[in-house]
């Protein structure tokens, strides 16, 4: 029996994901570009991406928890790649041993978390790898004040342990004028003149953009390999890398006075046809998008009206070509006419969430990524 048409299809372009790695990494040059693959690969497939990005020469990868650390090393291992992979949620002590079976790198958030690894290191008679997030203004992860006064007064504490990567994050980079970039610069060079002198990281995709004080040895490339854009309020460097499509599923003719999915929340000033597409929230297309959001037919805008409800949304085609609206037909929700940046601006976030909220009932189809591609 042959397997059931999907009403939703996203097509991820592998090369246009290597080309915008490259891109970054030329810009950095000679700094270290390393690719952020949480999440996923921001809700991509890490299994597909990371090893296109490990073809392209990238060396050092982050991701955020540790399962996502140990499924990397094998994706990578099966790729023949022995790239390092940084974990930049931390060590809990009953993680160490698989941090060191997976050849993982823990990037240490406090005094605690860098006693359990100093301990098991000298456990094992060997140091090994681990990095230092230090917090220069975030408060979430790395070492606050107190604990980094404390280590620098006390080195002793790094005894036994590859210290290879100091690292801090930046809580405005999409913001080039924002006063805390320069505040953070600032505290994350005083923290580096503190500690033994290690390779630093600082910047990730907008920080890329801020000017090479913010490079350090070490960019942590994120939404900017995905398509999303670095350089907010300029137009976007990099290349588009996703495409959604969904299908639809009825078209219908409406009268002036009538109204649209549930709440009645749109209704219709003018004799109006729209067509009926089967995604919606549980796909991951937003519910914010409701009655603002809008999908490309033809290359022609067609609204978004009504609620986005669990499996469908409404589309007011009226004027986009007949002949492209008809049931099974497929519309463009995310691409060429209909960016990420574009779509998160329409629902009111940004677009690392509509990235990563795409949901499993689309199928998914991959294109370039082999190992010949340029």
């Amino acid at each position: 029996m042959s397997e059931a048409p999907p009403a939703g299809v996203l097509t991820v372009d592998l090369d246009a994901i290597v080309r915008n790695f490259r891109l970054l990494a030329e810009r950095v040059l000679p700094v270290d570009c390393a690719a952020v693959v949480k999440a996923d690969a921001y809700g991509l497939g890490l299994a597909e991406v990371a090893p296109a990005l490990a073809r392209a020469e990238c060396r050092s990868f982050f991701v955020a928890q540790l399962a996502e650390g140990v499924a990397l090393r094998k994706i990578l291992r099966r790729a023949k790649s022995n790239a390092t992979i940084y974990v930049l949620g931390g060590l809990m002590e009953n993680e160490r041993a698989l941090f060191e079976a997976n050849a993982l790198v823990p990037c240490l958030n406090d005094l605690g978390q860098l006693e359990h690894w100093a301990t098991f290191c000298r456990a094992r008679g060997q140091p090994l790898p681990c990095a230092l997030q230090i917090d220069t203004g975030m408060n979430r992860l790395g070492f606050p004040a107190a604990d980094l006064d404390r280590l620098a007064a006390e080195p002793k504490r790094l005894v036994g342990v590859d210290l290879c990567l100091i690292l801090s994050h930046l809580a405005c980079s999409d913001e080039a004028d924002h006063p805390m970039n320069r505040r953070q610069l600032g505290r994350f060079r005083a923290a580096l003149d503190r500690l033994p002198h290690c390779r630093a990281s600082l910047a990730a995709s907008s920080g890329m953009f801020l000017g090479r004080e913010f490079l350090f040895n070490t960019v942590r490339a994120g939404v900017a390999l995905y398509g999303g854009n670095p350089t907010p309020n300029a137009p976007n460097p990099m290349e588009q890398v996703v495409q959604l499509q969904g299908k639809i599923l009825q078209v219908r003719d409406v009268d002036r006075g009538e109204t649209v999915g549930y709440g009645a929340t749109h209704r219709f000033t003018r004799p109006c046809r729209i067509a009926t597409v089967g995604v919606g929230y549980a796909d991951g297309f937003l519910r914010s998008l409701s009655n603002r959001g809008s999908a490309a037919i033809g290359g022609v805008t067609a609204p978004i009206v009504g609620r986005v409800s669990m499996d469908l949304l409404t589309l007011d085609v009226s004027a986009a070509p007949p002949e492209l609206v008809r049931p099974g037909a497929m519309v463009e929700l995310i691409g060429p006419n209909r960016g990420i940046d574009d779509v998160a601006a329409e629902a009111g976030t940004i677009p690392y969430e509509i990235l990563t909220a795409l949901g499993p009932r689309y199928e998914r189809r991959y294109t370039g990524g082999a190992a010949s591609s340029e």
